[in-house]
């Protein structure tokens, strides 16, 4: 049976602050490609209009739960623009510089922002205005205001002009005010975000951020700044917000498969998820893999293993990884709090390690899965070295996203974001 002693423990505890703060960003990207893995799938099954119905809906279901556990872990208690936008920094739908928020705020309930790139749009455009409307308009609409209701139910966030573009080179990308008014009507919690409040995910309890830390900030109270610096964090602090963003993850797989259950028939979303997880899990391997500067040992990959958002946090999906002679072997627990949730970790079975294949393939093609049964409560899954192989067709299809190849600059200092006269 599961340990429940090792559940609890956060393999992010034993990386570095130094590397923490390199895997973050990382993190918070691969997040934001869960989309391109996704999508194509709803596209060939649904349509263009079908998939943008379940882009907002994972959406609308996930973002109000994992922005309120965020503002929890960092003491982020306000209710203003500056509390908005220090979680949209924490947020896997707005990973930084892909997704380039330059941020304004003019008082307490008065602000907006730009996108300076728009890393999303990029990847749309090239399939067509119709495409860009339903990205820009359709998703963005409704999907901002349930961010927004997690800081303030009155905030409302709106466009001065986005895409698509007029003219085609128009820069920035899009911009938005955000407003919030004492006397305007509350926004309601979106029914879509209901059942995921009711899920282990929504109230798992994470590694306690140590607040006598002084290696670095233990919360994201004071200024709001241009540029969030990951290392400029305690260590504590940072193991807690890679926990935080890896259960970002699964909440938005969740929002995910929900919505394509009300679609479709249970046998045709567990496919189209299956091929959602295949995707992304190879594709944040490889980033991860090369983030780290690891190489193709036992050992490296259980280092990739250890920081991958896929199979984290230990206390949600009690999955471990160690070596093995001269392979690996992962354990998923078949009483973990994640098994039940209707996510990812509910996918995994000894008839389909498709998704655990495509994550240690991304860290080196030799690496294959060799067998996978459940013994005393775990589904045991061996990984060996064998012949290269090629990558599985679901990673290839995230490659069309220019995230697969994005490259983070180093920004320098956190710099405040001075208050503006209106």
């Amino acid at each position: 049976m599961a340990d429940t002693a090792l559940i609890g423990s956060s393999p992010y505890a034993d990386f570095t602050r130094e590397q923490l703060a390199t895997l973050l960003p990382e993190m918070l990207l691969t997040g934001q490609l869960i989309d391109r893995s996704g999508m194509a799938h709803l596209i060939s099954a649904f349509g263009r209009d079908g998939m943008t119905q379940v882009a907002i809906e994972e959406w609308m279901a996930a973002s109000p739960v994992y922005t309120g556990r965020m503002r929890a872990a960092l003491g982020i208690d306000g209710d203003g623009v500056v509390d908005m936008f220090k979680c949209l920094q924490l947020d896997i739908g707005a990973p930084p510089q892909f997704m380039d928020f330059r941020y304004v705020v003019h008082d307490e309930y008065h602000g907006g922002f730009v996108l300076n790139h728009c890393g999303a749009l990029m990847d749309v455009e090239p399939m067509g205005d119709g495409y860009v409307t339903a990205m820009c308009h359709d998703i963005e609409d409704p999907t901002f205001d349930a961010t927004a209701i997690a800081t303030n139910r009155r905030a409302r966030i709106r466009p001065v002009h986005r895409p698509p573009r007029v003219p085609s080179d128009r820069h920035p990308h899009c911009e938005w005010t955000v407003t919030i008014e004492p006397d305007r009507e509350e926004l309601p919690l979106p029914e879509f975000t209901i059942p995921v409040l009711e899920t282990a995910a929504a109230t798992i309890e994470l590694t306690p951020i140590d607040h006598a830390a002084t290696d670095g900030h233990v919360d994201y109270r004071g200024d709001l700044v241009e540029d969030l610096v990951f290392g400029d964090f305690s260590h504590s602090a940072l193991v807690r917000m890679a926990e935080e963003v890896a259960l970002q993850h699964h909440l938005l797989a969740i929002g995910f498969r929900l919505s394509v259950l009300r679609k479709a028939g249970d046998e045709q979303a567990r496919e189209i998820t299956e091929k959602q997880l295949i995707g992304i899990a190879g594709m944040a391997s490889e980033r991860l893999r090369d983030a780290l500067g690891v190489g193709d040992s036992p050992a490296d990959l259980v280092t990739v293993l250890n920081a991958h958002p896929i199979i984290g946090p230990r206390q949600y999906t009690g999955v471990v990884a160690e070596v093995n002679g001269e392979g690996v072997r992962i354990r998923v627990p078949q009483d973990a709090p994640a098994i039940g949730d209707e996510g990812w970790m509910d996918l995994l079975t000894p008839d389909f390690t498709a998704a655990l294949d495509a994550m240690v393939h991304g860290v080196d093609d030799r690496w294959t899965v060799d067998s996978a049964a459940v013994v005393d409560g775990e589904l045991v899954v061996d990984v060996v070295k064998g012949e290269p192989r090629k990558e599985a067709g679901e990673v290839a299809i995230v490659r069309f996203s220019s995230g697969s190849t994005f490259e983070f600059a180093d920004r320098g200092k956190a710099k405040p974001i001075p208050l503006t006269v209106l």
